[in-house]
C-alpha cells in the first residue's frame, strides 16, 4: 500500500486486525486507519482489498492449474477466496504461496467425493518447490562406474535439493498428464509414486515402481546404496538398482558420493 493510498495508525490498528479485514471482505474497514489526507479511508481500503483477493486468486490459478482445470474456474475462484482468508501470505515471496492448499484441499466435505484432488495439487506444489530448488551440480557417473560392486553397495550418495519422491493411493501423475498433455491416456485407478528430477530448468516428474520408490527414500533418509537395496527387496526379491539409478544420473540428481572407508 502506498503513501498516497491509506496509512495505518499503529497504536490503534495493529497487523492482525489490518490483515484479517484485508483478507476478508466481510470484515469491517479497521477504525484509525486513513488516507493521506487524513480521512477515514473506507473506499480506498475495500479497493486495495479486492485488488489484494483478485492477485491472490490469479496466484492460486497459476500455481494449481490442474487442480483448476479439474474444479472449473468458477469453483477454483470460490475456493481460493475461502482458502486466503484461512491462509494469508506468511511470504512476500508468492512463489511460495499455497503450501497448505493439498491438505485443506482434503479436508473440504464438499469435495470428498474427489479424493485424488489432494495428492493432485500436492504433485503440482512440489513440482514448483522442484523448479525453484537450489542448483547442484551433477557427479560425473564413470565416478560410480569406477566403484568395485561392494564399494559402491557401502557407499552413500548425495542427492540435489530438487529432487522429490511423493506417494499417492490415486493415479496422480495420469491425472496431471492426462490435464496437461494432449492425447495422454485416460487415467486407470491405482497408486502410484512419482519421482520428481531437474536435469536442467524445467522438473519432470516419472511414475516410478514401488520398489525403485522404495530404494530411492532409503537413500533420502540416509541409507548405503546396500541398505536401500535391502529395502527394495523387500517389496521385489528381482528388484535390479540399475533402473532408477539410471533415472537418477539422467535426472542430475546425485550429487555426491561417499565412500564407507
Amino acid at each position: 500500500m502506498s503513501e498516497t493510498e491509506t496509512k495505518t495508525a499503529p497504536e490503534a490498528v495493529d497487523q492482525a486486525t489490518f490483515t484479517q479485514a484485508m483478507m476478508d471482505a466481510a470484515r469491517d474497514v479497521p477504525l484509525g486507519l486513513v488516507d493521506h489526507e487524513g480521512a477515514a479511508a473506507g473506499r480506498r481500503f475495500s479497493v486495495y482489498r479486492n485488488n489484494v483477493a483478485v492477485s491472490l486468486t490469479e496466484a492460486m490459478h497459476s500455481a494449481f492449474p490442474v487442480v483448476a482445470k479439474l474444479l472449473g474456474k468458477e469453483n477454483m475462484d470460490g475456493l481460493a477466496g475461502v482458502f486466503l482468508r484461512a491462509h494469508p501470505p506468511s511470504s512476500p515471496l508468492m512463489m511460495f504461496y499455497g503450501a497448505e492448499f493439498p491438505a485443506f484441499l482434503e479436508k473440504m466435505m464438499q469435495l470428498s467425493h474427489l479424493g485424488y484432488l489432494g495428492d493432485v495439487a500436492r504433485l503440482e506444489l512440489t513440482l514448483r518447490h522442484a523448479y525453484h530448488a537450489a542448483d547442484a551440480a551433477p557427479i560425473d557417473p564413470m565416478l560410480l562406474a569406477g566403484q568395485s560392486e561392494q564399494a559402491l553397495l557401502d557407499s552413500r550418495i548425495t542427492l540435489a535439493p530438487a529432487l522429490h519422491l511423493i506417494r499417492s493411493p490415486w493415479p496422480m501423475h495420469s491425472i496431471w498428464r492426462f490435464s496437461t498433455e494432449a492425447g495422454a491416456a485416460k487415467p486407470k485407478a491405482g497408486a502410484e509414486a512419482v519421482l520428481i528430477t531437474r536435469p536442467e530448468f524445467d522438473p519432470i516428474p516419472q511414475v516410478v515402481s514401488p520398489a525403485d520408490a522404495a530404494w530411492i527414500e532409503a537413500l533420502m533418509q540416509g541409507d548405503s546404496i546396500g541398505e536401500a537395496l535391502d529395502q527394495a527387496r523387500t517389496i521385489d526379491s528381482t528388484f535390479d538398482l540399475s533402473s532408477p539409478l539410471t533415472l537418477l544420473l539422467q535426472g542430475g540428481a546425485i550429487t555426491g558420493l561417499e565412500s564407507k572407508g
